[in-house]
């Protein structure tokens, strides 16, 4: 069975290319990953990503000639053809609310990533935030507040094991503490046992030592 591939952005910058990258490897399935720096003036990146996926952006997944975008139709077709890994609960519950935090972090918090967006490099400090950035602040924390509520006694993720909404959340993580975001004792324990997954550790890691710049990203 041929390896996957996985076409991503830049990992300092790159938050969805983020979410299906850890979902992968924070379960340990094999996958080649191919990454394409994003904004450059050099068109031959442009048509790199045009070779993996004609709507032109990353990520995507090649799983022989089967091509999936977008980083949470990634995740379901991961599920499916990994379903002994668990992404989502088996618990036909807990199942829908999982979809459901994803599919609101898919969707919304637009003011969050507009005015923090993930950028590893940047040094660690506060910014003033917009009441709607504020609102996205409260309410992803009242999302993992309730699912580890629900589910802590599964595990220490949103839904006990790491399973897809933890991909799908996890670059609001590095947001949080990129721009010293100011959290509850609930949200706080569930970043710490985010930053210690080994899988997240390797993305930091790799991001970090990433030397491309894009500038209109540092005026934050």
């Amino acid at each position: 069975m041929a390896a996957l591939k996985l076409a991503i952005g830049n990992k300092n910058y790159s938050s969805w290319s983020m979410r299906p990258w850890l979902a992968l490897r924070a379960n340990d399935i094999p996958f080649t990953e191919t990454v394409i720096p994003l904004y450059t003036d050099d068109p031959a990146d442009k048509e790199k990503i045009l070779a993996f996926s004609r709507a032109g952006k990353v990520p995507v997944l090649l799983d022989g000639d089967i091509t999936v975008w977008d980083s949470l139709s990634i995740i379901e077709y991961i599920a499916e053809r990994y379903p002994e890994k668990k992404l989502w609960p088996d618990d036909a519950a807990a199942r829908a609310r999982a979809r459901s935090v994803c599919a609101e972090m898919h969707s919304g918090f637009a003011a969050l990533r507009n005015e923090c967006g993930m950028n590893l490099h940047r040094p660690v400090r506060a910014v003033a935030l917009s009441e709607d950035a504020k609102a996205n602040v409260v309410r992803v924390q009242e999302i993992w507040r309730d699912c580890r509520a629900r589910y802590a006694a599964q595990g220490p993720f949103l839904f006990g094991r790491f399973g897809a909404a933890d991909a799908m959340y996890a670059p609001v993580v590095h947001r949080f503490r990129t721009y010293a975001i100011e959290v509850g004792p609930e949200a706080r324990a569930y970043m710490e046992t985010m930053m210690a997954l080994p899988a997240f550790q390797e993305w930091t890691r790799d991001g970090i030592a990433e030397t491309l710049v894009i500038e209109k990203f540092e005026n934050v």
